[in-house]
């Protein structure tokens, strides 16, 4: 074997296809596109998924689960890696020189997963509460505050009905007979009023007749008359 007469393997290399170059080439003619149709025209493309303007498969499937975006900011520790960690006191720092965690991670947390069988201290790294127990047996400590329970709401209190509410419905009943009785007593004032005022009007209107009466009769008497008639004054 020599360097001149070196081949790749047969079927890994493929002649470059050359589009629209005559019917013997087996894409003549149209090159490949067809006949008419927005894919045979230049610039008849969508994106990758379009139906044509019906709801694509995509978006047509139901969501499920969520995925978050930070979930590789912290990195899980296993029990069995801190046990092969040389150093007591370990932190973020050592976790990454020894290997065990990447070097993008943000945050660690120990779980359990294997044996502690020597002291450890944790500095800065979060521990679950198993792993909290097995480093405390084995006599380390970790400085990761202890979660607290949730405070439970307290159902609000609904306030009892006061019997003054029935007292005070008792005094409005009575007030409607109270003000019955003055409008009835009110409406016979106002009668008399009305029959008294009646009574002075008719008599005034009677004087003012006669009045009227007697002051006509002495006109006429008085009045003087035309001369040589009789009745007039000579």
């Amino acid at each position: 074997m020599e360097l001149n007469t070196l081949k790749p393997a047969p079927g890994s290399k493929h002649v470059r296809k050359r589009v629209a170059r005559g019917i013997g080439s087996g894409t003549g003619k149209t090159g490949g596109r067809g006949h008419k149709g927005q894919r045979a025209r230049s610039g008849g493309f969508h994106k990758v998924g379009f139906e044509g303007g019906q709801m694509p498969l995509q978006r047509r499937l139901p969501k499920r689960g969520f995925n978050s975006r930070t979930h590789e900011d912290t990195a899980e520790v296993l029990l069995s890696d801190l046990e092969r960690i040389k150093t007591e006191k370990i932190d973020l720092a050592a976790l990454k020189e020894a290997g065990v965690i990447p070097g993008s991670a943000k945050r660690a947390k120990v779980i359990v997963s294997g044996k502690l069988t020597r002291k450890v201290m944790l500095a800065g790294i979060g521990v679950s509460k198993g792993a909290r127990a097995a480093i405390e047996a084995a006599g380390g400590s970790t400085d990761a505050p202890i979660p607290q329970p949730k405070p439970k709401r307290e159902p609000k209190a609904v306030p009892a009905p006061q019997p003054q509410a029935e007292t005070q419905s008792g005094k409005g009943e009575a007030k409607p007979e109270k003000r019955s009785g003055d409008a009835k007593a009110a409406s016979e004032l106002k009668g008399e009023r009305g029959a008294k005022d009646k009574g002075e009007g008719k008599d005034k209107r009677e004087a003012k007749d006669k009045g009227e009466e007697k002051d006509k009769r002495e006109e006429k008497e008085t009045r003087a008359g035309p001369e040589g008639k009789k009745g007039g004054k000579r």
